[in-house]
C-alpha cells in the first residue's frame, strides 16, 4: 500500500462534505490519521500539512455539532421566537 499524499487528504476532506455525519467523520478521522502520519515524511511540506491537519480537526467538530444541531439538540438550545414565552 503506498503512502498517502496531502493531495489524498484534501480530496478525503471536500469527499466528507457529501456524507452523512459517521460516515464523513470516519474519512475525516482517517484522512486525519493520514496527514498526521506524513509528518515523518522530510518530502512533505510541514506548513501544508499542519494546516490540513488543522482543517481536518475543524471540519470533524463542525460535522459533530451539525449532528447535535440536527438530532434537536440546537432547537432545544435556539427556540424559535414563536415558541419564546
Amino acid at each position: 500500500m503506498t503512502e498517502p499524499t496531502l493531495g489524498d487528504v484534501e480530496r478525503a476532506l471536500d469527499r466528507a462534505a457529501d456524507l452523512e455525519t459517521a460516515e464523513a467523520v470516519s474519512v475525516l478521522r482517517t484522512a486525519r490519521q493520514d496527514v498526521r502520519d506524513l509528518a515523518n515524511n522530510p518530502d512533505v511540506d510541514e506548513e501544508r500539512r499542519q494546516e490540513l491537519e488543522t482543517r481536518l480537526e475543524q471540519r470533524i467538530r463542525e460535522v459533530k455539532q451539525r449532528d447535535a444541531y440536527d438530532s434537536g439538540l440546537g432547537s432545544a438550545m435556539n427556540p424559535a421566537e414563536d415558541d419564546a414565552p
